[in-house]
């Protein structure tokens, strides 16, 4: 399918646009989204190219399917664009008035606030907290008499993920919250999930199925965050000398008014990074771990760049630009495997023009990376694990093809952390593990769940590794590189 302009089209003549036909308000198309979403949208750019409507109740929504529709809308339109409301209501319930879904000038200025506690400097400096709480994790993968175990890696996942998260925000060991917030935020996940189907979210006090676990779930995160919220302000220092995300966020001023943030917008950005840093890294890690057990050749590359370069040392910050193959492995996973593989839909305030298309004031725009992700003429053999696709040797890939996490001035603000941590712990990994896919299990299923889950748990083989020797010399190195990694 070609990515080639679309031709214009008034406003009028919307009815020609490509798309499925109008039947029943849209229904049969949402109760096919709601059982397969990314499927269905696959559908979409396959039966109708690069752009098509749909009638969805009421609204009328636009698939942009293209790099160049997308990175139109994002970036040359976002003045005229607003976050879906209803997927701004729901994520809302979670995370108060964060960075995340506000609007307008509320937005800017938290925004601009924020910005210089994940730019890449400070990110690097909460490398040392990363590094120690992961390790308590992964150190204790397998059991001490055991060499080899198959594993729950969602588990091994989340628990790490979740005590790095834990211990940058406020320096403190998950304990025993890890296993009861990683509960929690499934669950909020699920739910939330649910309810963008729903044009009402019903309260969460009546006594329906799903109620009394979201409530559990919410009282459980808001708790675990306001106890350290009012440890640390009751005069409680931080452990160790490297300052925290909380902090950070404390000491943060408005450059414009001098004006810190307020404490309930400490509060919701502190539950906003807590759930952003455990899901999405989670998600990533878990996808990366199926894709290197099943292909050894990519993963004994891998782990022998990371011998090379660190030996048996605890990775750093400025490690991770001396491992180009885990960093294309990586990318690629986040690729095949998005952990946001569905942005939230935006909505135009006035009409605008995409690609020679009017579109109207009140339009629904849908955007999915994981379309543009699975695109065989931005990425050849696009169904295919081949991390040598981001390697500097490689053809550049199209601007905007690869965008795991969004594009445009509402970019991620977390990409710099997430992208550090999913390297640290990769590496850590890789230092005390081979992977392994345990005979005759089959290939996961991915399940869209906000961000992208496994519909079954991913059980791999860890074999425990002999500790690596030092790197020779008095620099580290990357080794000889070795053949691509076939296709499998």
């Amino acid at each position: 399918m070609s990515h080639a302009t679309t031709s214009p089209l008034s406003v009028e003549s919307a009815r020609t646009l490509p798309g499925p036909p109008d039947r029943w308000w849209g229904l049969p198309l949402l109760r096919e989204m709601q059982r397969d979403y990314l499927a269905f949208e696959m559908r979409m750019r396959r039966e109708h190219g690069d752009v098509c409507t749909l009638r969805l109740g009421y609204e009328r929504a636009w698939n942009l399917m293209s790099p160049e529709l997308v990175r139109e809308a994002l970036v040359g339109q976002h003045a005229h664009l607003i976050r879906w409301e209803r997927g701004i209501e729901v994520f809302s319930q979670v995370l108060g008035q964060s960075v995340l879904v506000n609007e307008g000038e509320t937005w800017q200025r938290q925004r601009r606030m924020l910005m210089p506690a994940f730019a890449p400097r400070r990110v690097a400096g909460y490398a040392t907290l990363m590094a120690q709480a992961a390790q308590r994790v992964l150190d204790r993968g397998l059991p001490a008499s055991q060499s080899q175990a198959t594993v729950a890696m969602d588990d091994l996942w989340s628990e790490a993920t979740m005590d790095v998260i834990l211990q940058v925000l406020f320096s403190h060991p998950a304990e025993g919250d890890a296993r009861h917030a990683a509960e929690a935020n499934r669950v909020l996940g699920e739910t939330g999930f649910r309810e963008m189907f729903w044009p009402k979210t019903l309260p969460d006090w009546l006594p329906l199925p799903g109620k009394r676990a979201k409530r559990q779930a919410l009282h459980t995160l808001r708790s675990l965050i306001s106890r350290h919220i009012d440890a640390r302000q009751a005069g409680q220092p931080p452990e160790g000398e490297v300052q925290d995300l909380l902090g950070m966020l404390l000491s943060l001023r408005d450059e414009d008014s001098g004006a810190a943030l307020t404490q309930q917008e400490v509060f919701d950005q502190c539950m906003v990074t807590f759930q952003a840093g455990h899901d999405t890294t989670t998600s990533g890690l878990l996808w990366w771990s199926w894709l290197m057990a099943s292909h050894p050749e990519a993963a004994l590359r891998a782990a022998a760049e990371v011998d090379a370069v660190l030996g048996g040392a605890t990775p750093t910050a400025d490690d991770m630009a001396r491992l180009p193959w885990l960093q294309a492995t990586l990318k690629e996973a986040l690729r095949l495997y998005p952990p946001a593989p569905a942005l939230m839909s935006r909505r135009t305030t006035v009409p605008i023009v995409l690609g020679g298309w009017s579109v109207p004031k009140g339009s629904m725009l849908r955007l999915t990376p994981w379309v543009l992700h699975r695109d065989e003429q931005l990425f050849p053999q696009a169904d295919q694990f081949l991390p040598e696709r981001f390697l500097d040797s490689a053809p550049p890939i199209p601007k905007g093809a690869w965008m795991p996490f969004g594009a445009g001035p509402r970019v991620c603000i977390g990409q710099h952390f997430a992208q550090l941590e999913m390297a640290l712990l990769a590496a850590m990994l890789l230092q005390r593990y081979r992977l392994a896919v345990p005979p005759g299990a089959e290939p996961p299923t991915p399940r869209l769940q906000v961000t992208l889950k496994a519909a079954q748990p991913i059980r791999l083989v860890l074999q425990r590794r002999a500790p690596a020797a030092a790197p020779t010399g008095s620099g580290r190195h990357i080794p000889s590189p070795s053949p691509a990694v076939p296709a499998p």
